[in-house]
């Protein structure tokens, strides 16, 4: 199973930028996480779990990274980071390759490192979740591992369709 993990504007500052909100872990060592949870994951379930994780400032360029996801990969799990309150564009490619009813597709979960919810109130509205057929958020790193664990269950249940 090959999961694609796209970070967004500024992420590549973590570790740096506003540890009391983000977390002293620095993308590096969340995508080292990530890799070994997916093992585990992937040990638990029989299966290989792969994972591929870009970052990039450029709105443009996850967009085109979403676009190529089918046949590529199971699953995307998504920080868009100041663009999820304001892109549509990142919307539009999320639901493009979205499962319909469940079905095809490819399914993202929104992740983010701190609640959301809990901060200033620009903040609290994600446009892109509306694509995603999950979110987590406020846990900072293990936000991250938390989504990778719920995307592969998501698509070793046929997709969200249960037994």
């Amino acid at each position: 199973m090959r999961i694609l993990v796209l970070n967004g504007p500024n992420l590549n500052l973590l570790g740096k930028r506003e540890p009391e909100i983000y977390g002293s872990a620095s993308l590096k060592d969340i995508d080292d996480q990530l890799a070994t949870a997916a093992e585990k994951i992937g040990t638990d379930h029989r299966i290989t779990v792969q994972l591929e994780c870009r970052q990039s400032n450029s709105e443009s360029d996850l967009i085109s990274w979403i676009g190529e996801a089918p046949g590529k990969f199971e699953g995307i799990i998504i920080n868009p980071a100041a663009f999820t309150h304001t892109s549509i564009g990142l919307l539009d490619a999320i639901r493009a390759v979205a499962p319909n009813d469940g079905v095809g597709g490819v399914p993202s979960v929104e992740v983010h490192l701190s609640n959301t919810q809990a901060r200033e109130e620009f903040r609290q509205k994600s446009l892109t979740a509306q694509g995603c057929i999950a979110q987590v958020a406020g846990f900072q790193a293990m936000s991250y591992i938390l989504a990778l664990e719920g995307i592969v269950h998501y698509i070793l249940d046929g997709m969200g369709a249960g037994e």
